[in-house]
């Protein structure tokens, strides 16, 4: 099994011909070098303990835990909670890892449907509070819908964990960013026991969906180091006959013709020249999980209406006649009592949405704080030619893998934020005059967890002022939360960038968990020799290092950004 991926043609093709066979053998290998490994690793760390203490969950039903949950356990970061749930799996004791995450999993989903229950009831409540119970109750339900999503793209697509790391791991990490979002939405409200009801609501979620993505970050890592972990032909744990093929079809069907325009297969227009006069109206005709494109063609004219991709809208291909033509424009902001997760003038949900030649307003203006233009919670998301016009939270970047390539993107403070794992391309970031008193930040990256894979990718691309900023301090971003992750490689920086580089969220410094970097830009704005001193901060990477957080590795792109046939490098 360790010289697999390096045989002869011959033994390749008798392999290929017994596949099945070769598959049940796979797995029992894997399962027991695993297995073997875990065993090693508790005798090692018994030994190394010396003081013969067990840890306080060591007992299930009377009988000493099984090597398997200790190991899986004690990769996380809340291990009691992992004892208490994991350990009392069914015949935990014979479970392997593998088996042991899945059920992670289920009784997470569990936790999750009770929490929402709890947020389902907005009676007797002001304005700001049932907003926020409101944007709870949505959050929630994405993540058990997510959580359903993941076990069953395990049991009926006939995959096993081991070979889906990447992508369980973006699904848990956003699982547990919709809850902290919730949480979010719930300090907004200024009212001290809503954020305490949240807190006792999420709590035991919260620690379970961190396990379980510890355990598969942790498998992912174990099998690679074993050396067991099979190059994959796909991006999401689709089987071949369905997402394979719909991303052969979408190929064919964008490459028909050249022009999305031509072959779109409903048309807006404010005219009356389309079928529709509104794009909300459109998204509603769009069939539910369909595996296969659909492109709407919206021609140019300004569309006063909040729109919402919704999840069960698949695979949208939405174009219009140019980023300054065609242009969608709203004006729900914060301080008119929304929750910032539903300001969104342009919200995105549905896997495999893509947006081409639009743009995306948020006409609130600075006075009314945060004002999102476009929101993306989409796996899988490509804005190709588009506009995000704002101030205050341009660009909420929120959940799952997202692309943007030679995009506009204009704001003032924290205007491109969110934990998803983005990559930015050959775009303009171009910050404005902010409110009188504020100052410019542009990036405010929400990495909680140290095993969600997600962060900031910004590459090739131009740090530019849209304004006269000479008197105003322009930062290149402030680290949202304690793992804030946020890369700046070979673009353009102008000189209003001020020396410093980063600013800290809170007091004179940043938390040492934190990952940022700056390496092989150019321009006045690129010295690093005077920028902050935090033990986070890299002014420059090593070829490996850098490669980590461009398109193939960090958003899997080389599998899914072909079909879209837009543009993009896939590495440094």
């Amino acid at each position: 099994m360790s010289s697999y991926g390096k045989l002869d043609e011959y033994e390749q093709a008798r392999l290929e011909a017994s596949r099945k066979t070769r598959k049940r053998i796979a797995i029992i290998a894997i399962s027991s070098i695993v297995l073997v490994c875990i065993v090693v690793g508790a005798v090692v760390g018994t030994a190394a303990n010396g003081n013969g203490k067990k840890p306080s969950s060591t007992e299930d039903n009377g009988d000493s835990i099984s090597v398997s949950v200790k190991a899986v356990c004690d990769v996380t970061l809340y291990k009691e909670k992992c004892f208490e749930t994991v350990g009392s799996a069914p015949n935990a004791s014979r479970l392997n890892p593998e088996e042991l995450f899945i059920y992670a999993v289920q009784i997470t989903i569990a936790e999750l449907s009770k929490a929402l229950n709890g947020f389902s009831n907005n009676e007797h409540m002001n304005n700001a509070t049932s907003a926020a119970m409101g944007a709870c109750e949505e959050l929630i339900g994405l993540a058990v819908d997510q959580l359903n999503d993941t076990t069953t793209s395990i049991k009926e697509k006939k995959t096993t964990p081991l070979k889906s790391v990447d992508d369980l791991r973006t699904w848990l990490s956003s699982v547990e960013t919709y809850q902290e979002t919730c949480m979010e939405a719930l300090n907004e409200a200024n009212e001290p026991s809503l954020t305490t009801y949240g807190e006792n609501h999420l709590k035991n979620s919260t620690e379970m969906t961190s396990n379980a993505l510890a355990i598969i970050t942790w498998l992912g890592k174990l099998a690679d180091t074993v050396k067991l972990r099979r190059r994959r032909l796909m991006a999401t744990g689709h089987d071949v006959s369905t997402f394979d093929l719909a991303m052969m079809e979408g190929r064919r069907l964008l490459e028909r013709g050249g022009d999305l325009r031509k072959i779109a297969t409903i048309v807006v227009a404010k005219d009356g020249s389309g079928k529709y006069t509104t794009i909300s109206e459109a998204l509603e005709e769009v069939e539910e999980k369909n595996e296969k494109r659909t492109i709407i063609y919206v021609k140019k004219g300004v569309y006063l209406e909040n729109v919402r991709v919704e999840k069960k809208k698949w695979n949208v291909v939405m174009v219009g006649d140019g980023q300054s033509k065609t242009i969608v424009s709203a004006g729900l902001n914060f301080i008119d009592g929304t929750p910032t997760f539903q300001t969104a003038t342009f919200a995105v949900f549905g896997k495999g949405f893509m947006a081409r030649d639009m743009g995306f307003q948020n006409s609130a203006g600075p006075a009314k704080h945060q004002a999102v233009a476009l929101m993306a919670s989409a796996d899988l998301a490509v804005f190709y030619r588009c506009t995000m016009d704002a101030f205050q939270d341009t660009l909420y970047a929120h959940a799952q893998r997202q692309f943007y390539r030679e995009c506009d993107i204009f704001g003032t403070v924290d205007f491109i934020f969110g934990n998803a794992a983005v990559v930015f391309q050959n775009c303009k970031i171009l910050p404005r005059r902010p409110m009188k008193g504020q100052q410019n930040t542009i990036t405010a990256q929400g990495k909680k967890d140290p095993n969600q894979n997600t962060g900031i990718s910004i590459h090739n691309c131009s740090i530019l002022p849209l304004d006269d900023l000479t008197d105003i301090k322009t930062f290149l971003g402030r680290p949202w939360k304690d793992f804030s992750t946020t890369v700046i490689m070979k673009s353009f920086m102008d000189g209003f960038i001020d020396p410093k580089g980063w600013l800290p969220w809170v007091g004179d410094t940043a938390p040492d968990t934190i990952f940022y970097a700056e390496h092989l830009n150019s321009g006045p704005g690129a010295s690093t020799e005077n920028r902050v001193k935090w033990r986070g901060l890299k002014t420059f990477l090593t070829k490996k290092e850098a490669n980590r957080f461009t398109v193939k590795p960090f958003i899997d792109g080389h599998m899914w950004l072909p079909a879209t046939k837009v543009p993009f490098k896939s590495d440094f």
